[in-house]
């Protein structure tokens, strides 16, 4: 089982759908059996609010499951109830990508396409910071909260069990001056160094690459517990769309693919950044 709380909501909240699925109730039905409103086991499926043991212990005999299961829910509702690392840095990290952060953390793998910026698990310091100064309406000390976040999810690639992470990035992305030239070099320095990784493959989508089957950044999660189904994550300026379900999944991989298969290799990538970045250093 994932291992952050972020991840074990939302094993939780599998697990309860399926649980009422298998009783061919609605969550209208089961919340008038147990004098809840059916927004309430909603909300309990969907992972959109907190979860008391004492109501998953109320499902559970509602359900009539094996006192082992019953157990089993109720430690990943109390599990659940504690803080990630991340939290800790309050409005620096706006809770609809706190949740990101968490199922991010637990991933075997990571597929992520961007069209405009680099990786943020490949950001420099200023390179984020540049764009946290300029995208979003924050006090000083929630930017720095929020670049000093974004530092610490990299470590991520260079642990022992991290996931295995695949980027595609547009060439637009390189060319694109974040801040200055001077950070910009700062910022395909670091690139490549990333690139060196053994868990991390990059690959630049070339201007005369062609039609794209996409259009916007997005990242496909896939996680190592057979419970916990791949999901697409998209997000905008004050919120983020989580996709699950085999159709999502299926048609972003495809989509992926064919951004993967238009895309330079890997060293033809690496080639490209370093003839932008010469361009940068004159």
């Amino acid at each position: 089982m994932a291992g952050s709380p972020t991840a074990r909501r939302r094993r939780l909240s599998i697990e309860l759908k399926k649980l009422r699925e298998q009783s061919s109730l609605t969550c209208a039905q089961v919340g008038a059996a147990l004098d809840w409103s059916g927004s309430k086991v909603n909300r309990m499926e969907t992972g959109s609010g907190r979860v008391q043991p004492s109501d998953v212990d109320a499902l559970c005999r509602f359900y009539t499951t094996s006192d082992e299961l019953r157990e089993f829910l109720m430690t990943l509702a109390r599990q659940a109830k504690t803080r990630d690392w991340w939290q800790a840095h309050g409005a620096g990290v706006p809770e609809w990508f706190s949740i990101y952060i968490g199922l991010e953390r637990d991933a075997s793998n990571l597929r992520q396409y961007q069209c405009e910026l680099l990786p943020g698990l490949m950001q420099t310091p200023a390179y984020a910071g540049e764009l946290h100064w300029t995208g979003a309406h924050m006090s000083t000390q929630a930017m720095e909260r929020a670049v000093r976040v974004r530092m610490e999810r990299q470590a991520m690639l260079r642990e022992p069990g991290g996931p295995d992470a695949w980027f595609i990035v547009n060439e637009g992305a390189l060319r694109n001056v974040i801040g200055n030239r001077a950070l910009m070099r700062e910022q395909l320095e670091r690139v490549l160094e990333t690139c060196e990784l053994a868990s991390v493959t990059l690959q630049v989508l070339p201007f005369d690459s062609g039609t794209h089957p996409v259009t916007g950044a997005f990242t496909l999660l896939g996680f190592p517990d057979q419970e916990d189904p791949d999901l697409v994550y998209r997000d905008g300026i004050t919120d983020a769309v989580y996709l699950e379900g085999e159709h999502h999944v299926r048609e972003y991989t495809r989509a992926f693919d064919g951004l993967r298969a238009a895309a330079l290799s890997p060293p033809r990538s690496a080639e490209l950044i370093r003839t932008v970045l010469k361009e940068y250093a004159r």
